[in-house]
């Protein structure tokens, strides 16, 4: 089914639309004429897409914009540029090093999308209240779902979900209901999230589940509806910075009742907040968990694949992993398929402005026009993250994170742990590729048509088994645990799983946490890398002023040992070496493709098959062709690569006879010191805002972004944490 709406409906109701200049009145004329609305239910649903468009066409909210944020601000997670003094959305990424009041709270990157969240409210308030004001509202909410209850709850849904994205980024915002009504003042984000949490479980019993008449993943299904309630439990249960300039008994819960904190640190009094968790949030995780519990039990038409049902193709490429399988899935290019796992995802149609690769996945230093086209790649991932947290065996590792980029002339090529080198600095993510696409744009590189998979279901079992460790329900978390983690490895089964979550346990020491738990945040690192996850379950988790002194310990380590060594190990037998060698193959004579897949099991040791799920497109030439382009033919296309898991000695008898090959010495690891100040300051000290000593003297960090001025002079609310105000 198209969700995509009718443009004559989008005409309709953006006449019925309030202006820029007043979104945060929410009132919606025309959406709000409740006989046109529900006139039939077309008309009602024409309605809800037009909310779904501006989330949708919104890029702000999804995408490049606040989007960036979380990719670049965790302990696996870093820029792809140099330091600049002052840049606001560095300092904001580092958790404010220089102070909240050096900020320009306008300079921040996507600061339109506090308004632009509140405008597809305003539509939903109008949807939900034309709907309850029907006089056979009761009686449509009694029973099994149907097409006006569905609508209805997806209306709920999209509202909730924007009040979600709102607290986690902002904290405290304006909260409105009513069509009409304008969004002045605060509202204490736990009211905020009980009320949401409430209005959603009011509606889940009269949605369709995904592969229910006609719904479909591309919409806020009764399974999405699920898991958001699990999701905003984790957020309203978790900890998180509040103000304390705010008046007495303004943190209340949804039915208006003051709340008491368990505090992790002490109050700062510069910045006026604290960093705690809401005394009863146990009985938040409690309330929430047999809505999780009944979208991994009742799933739908949403599958989880234990294999990768893809086998060896016609070339003899292997497809071994049912991960790499979920986003291979979203590389799609006319049609409207989705991912198979996909719990809520945002789609995208070719030529539709999706930012998946041209901003966040594989780099390319193509232009805008190029095969591929450019890839700016602002999802990093820090070198020891790639080295040291991943088992040699996890298949995600390959499937996520990429040593290599294209150079927009249909070749690949080695990134750069260079600062310096933009566009060539690695390692980027690998979940999204314009090589993967069959027909990838080559005029614009924001034009994919690769989807936004908003939530999966690997997030709900490991929200699930997060909720029952939190609880203490060891057993039944780590049967979800596994079943997320074991697909990944050779056979299904992690024979060291045991050992790995006591080691997880043994990462942090300033909680309580039991092993289990930090085991399933652990998990939820490598599962998410480069999706922008990270940097909240350090938030919610507490863990988040001991993983930056961890980051810090960990790189300084690697950088020492670089220096001194020629190389630093890890624990699981990687070594970060500080020259590889490499050089251009034709992979397409060797192996019959130039895109690979997984590495065969005994191939470990083959130049180009490992690290996997690299090269370049199969065919440039015919796509160029296809665009009306002029082609090329290049033979060399694919990288291979000695010693990048290990050291050779520079000057060896090995590195000589790599040489004799035609392998050339290239910079790898020594290009992480090469320039330390850049270096210093923005990678390794990426969560340089939260210092060893804030952590000794348990400082409360800041962990929200200010409003900007307009947004201030529009909803009469000021902004705290030592924000300005101006």
């Amino acid at each position: 089914m198209n969700r995509f709406i009718n443009i004559a409906l989008v005409s309709a109701f953006a006449l019925g639309m309030t202006g820029c200049d007043d979104y945060l009145d929410t009132n919606s004329p025309s959406i709000s004429d409740r006989e046109f609305v529900f006139s039939s239910e077309e008309s009602a649903r024409g309605a809800l897409n037009y909310g779904y468009e501006l989330l949708r066409a919104n890029r702000n909210i999804h995408s490049v914009g606040i989007f960036w944020s979380p990719i670049w601000g965790s302990d696996m997670e870093g820029l792809q540029d140099s330091y600049q003094d002052g840049d606001a959305g560095q300092l904001e990424k580092g958790f404010y090093p220089t102070g909240t009041s050096a900020i320009n709270i306008n300079g921040l990157q996507g600061w339109e999308v506090f308004g632009d969240l509140y405008k597809t409210i305003g539509v939903c308030n109008a949807l939900i209240d034309s709907f309850e004001s029907l006089e056979n509202f009761k009686s449509l909410m009694s029973g099994e779902p149907n097409g006006l209850s569905d609508i209805y709850g997806q209306a709920v849904a999209l509202r909730s979900t924007c009040y979600f994205e709102l607290c986690r980024y902002y904290g405290d915002v304006p909260f409105v209901e009513h069509a009409g009504e304008s969004a002045k003042g605060l509202t204490s984000r736990f009211a905020i999230y009980d009320l949401c949490m409430s209005k959603l479980m009011e509606v889940e019993p009269h949605m369709y589940r995904a592969g229910e008449n006609g719904v479909r993943a591309d919409v806020m299904n009764r399974n999405y509806v699920q898991g958001l309630i699990g999701r905003i439990a984790l957020y309203n249960a978790g900890y998180c910075t509040r103000r304390t300039d705010l008046a007495a008994g303004f943190y209340a819960d949804g039915k208006g009742e003051a709340l008491s904190f368990d505090d992790l640190c002490v109050e700062d009094p510069q910045n006026k907040a604290v960093y705690g968790r809401r005394a009863d949030w146990r009985q938040v995780l409690e309330t929430a968990r047999p809505y999780l519990e009944a979208c991994v039990q009742q799933p739908g038409s949403i599958q989880f694949h234990l294999s990768d049902p893809r086998g060896t193709d016609a070339q003899g490429r292997l497809y071994d992993s049912p991960y790499q399988y979920v986003f291979n899935q979203m590389h799609k290019d006319n049609s409207m398929d989705l991912a198979d796992e996909s719990v809520y995802e945002i789609p995208f149609m070719y030529n539709g402005g999706s930012d998946r690769p041209g901003y966040i996945g594989r780099a390319s230093t193509g232009g805008n026009y190029g095969a591929p086209c450019v890839g700016c790649g602002q999802n990093r991932i820090q070198p020891h993250v790639y080295y040291g947290w991943f088992d040699p065996k996890d298949a995600r590792r390959d499937a996520s994170c990429c040593v290599t980029g294209s150079d927009g002339n249909g070749r690949e090529f080695l990134l750069s742990l260079d600062i310096a080198n933009w566009g060539k600095v690695g390692i980027t993510c690998n979940k999204w590729d314009w090589n993967r696409m069959k027909k990838p744009d080559t005029a614009t590189y924001g034009n994919s048509a690769i989807n936004v998979s908003y939530m999966r279901m690997s997030d709900v079992y490991l929200m699930l088994a997060e909720v029952y460790a939190a609880l203490g329900q060891d057993g039944q978390a780590k049967t979800y645990l596994a079943r997320v983690h074991n697909r990944n490895f050779p056979g299904g089964v992690d024979s060291k799983l045991d050992a790995w979550i006591a080691a997880c346990g043994a990462e942090f020491s300033s909680t309580d946490w039991s092993a289990m738990y930090k085991a399933v945040i652990k998990e939820r690192a490598l599962e998410f890398v480069g999706e922008g996850v990270r940097r909240f379950d350090l938030i919610r988790s507490g863990l988040l002023p001991e993983a930056a002194v961890n980051n810090r310990r960990d790189m300084t380590r690697v950088l020492e040992d670089i220096r001194d060594k020629g190389y630093a190990e890890f624990e699981n037998g990687n070594r970060i070496p500080a020259y590889v060698w490499v050089k251009n193959v034709d992979s397409h004579t060797l192996y019959g493709y130039r895109l690979t897949a997984a590495t065969p099991s005994g191939m470990e040791s083959d130049p180009v098959l490992y690290p996997g799920w690299r090269g370049v497109h199969d065919d440039w030439d015919g796509v160029l062709g296809s665009f009306g382009y002029a082609t090329f033919n290049h033979n060399a296309t694919n990288v291979a690569i000695k010693g990048l898991f290990e050291y050779v000695a520079p000057g060896s008898a090995q590195a000589q006879a790599w040489e004799a090959d035609g392998y050339v010495k290239t910079p790898w690891g020594i290009d992480l010191i090469k320039d330390s100040k850049n270096w210093d300051t923005h990678a390794y000290k990426v969560l340089a805002g939260i210092t060893d000593a804030d952590y000794q003297a348990r400082k409360s960090p800041v962990t929200v972004r200010p409003f900007r001025y307009q947004d201030l002079l529009n909803s009469g609310i000021t902004n705290g944490y030592g924000f300005r105000q101006e």
